[in-house]
């Protein structure tokens, strides 16, 4: 069994990203960004209520505060800046969740904290200890190629989701590709659904240079602010099916 999630609600203002209505049909967990990388209080409100009508589970994607760079820059704060940034912007999905008569399920850090928790000890404690000190029953998703993020999970009483990505080429030392280099974003519906099935089931990621990494995720994910979102994900669902590999939230799964 696997999770399939998705980084949705990062649509701002009059600027729209994203097919979320359309991403609910095929996932089972929504990471909603929270306003600091993307989101506004309008767009979290409408991502919320969606994710619970489409019986989706209800994730917090907290991020640097970087409207300009969509998250993806890393700013250098303290671990206790980091924690209180990341309590406000949990604590702000929990409102609208709670609104809906839900309630935030998960915890996801957004791009450039996500990266650097994987290989910043400081900073994947900050995450850690900002989560449990919200509710130590959310689950925590982070990267199953990064002992370091896991660690500090679990050395928190965390329950963690192992997390490969569908869409995203990888380095043969488990890190994601730069969104610099070539190829990093895997447009190619068909190939994205092929990786898929090979993480799930076989529990082998491929690096972009033929590299295999060994991996066993708990949950892959399909980035929702590509144009080809929807038709990976469409396409890593029926390939999931195909093999055997059932589909659950991770509420059933941890």
């Amino acid at each position: 069994m696997i999770d399939i999630n998705c980084d949705l609600g990062e649509s701002y203002g009059h600027y729209r990203l994203g097919a979320d209505e359309e991403m609910m049909r095929f996932i089972t967990s929504a990471n909603i960004a929270c306003g600091f990388h993307a989101g506004d209080p309008l767009v979290m409100a409408r991502t919320v209520a969606l994710a619970v009508a489409s019986n989706v589970g209800v994730g917090a994607h907290p991020s640097y505060p970087d409207l300009r760079g969509f998250g993806r820059h890393r700013i250098d704060l303290s671990p206790a800046e980091i924690e209180s940034d990341l309590l406000y912007q949990i604590g702000a999905l929990e409102a609208f969740a709670r609104a809906n008569g839900s309630r935030v399920s998960h915890v996801k850090a957004h791009g450039a904290l996500y990266n650097v928790s994987e290989v910043d000890e400081k900073v994947a404690v900050a995450v850690a200890r900002a989560v449990k000190r919200y509710n130590p029953d959310l689950v925590l998703v982070a990267s199953a190629t990064s002992a370091l993020a896991i660690q500090a999970a679990e050395a928190e009483g965390l329950r963690v989701a192992r997390e490969a990505f569908a869409d995203r080429n990888y380095n043969p030392d488990g890190t994601l590709r730069s969104r610099r280099e070539p190829e990093a974003v895997i447009k190619d519906a068909g190939l994205a659904a092929e990786r898929a099935v090979k993480m799930a089931r076989d529990g082998v990621i491929v690096a972009y240079d033929g590299t295999p990494i060994p991996v066993r995720p708990d949950t892959l994910c399909i980035h929702g602010d590509e144009p080809t979102a929807p038709a990976v994900a469409q396409a890593v669902r029926a390939a999931l099916a195909a093999a055997g590999v059932e589909v659950k939230g991770l509420a059933t799964l941890l």
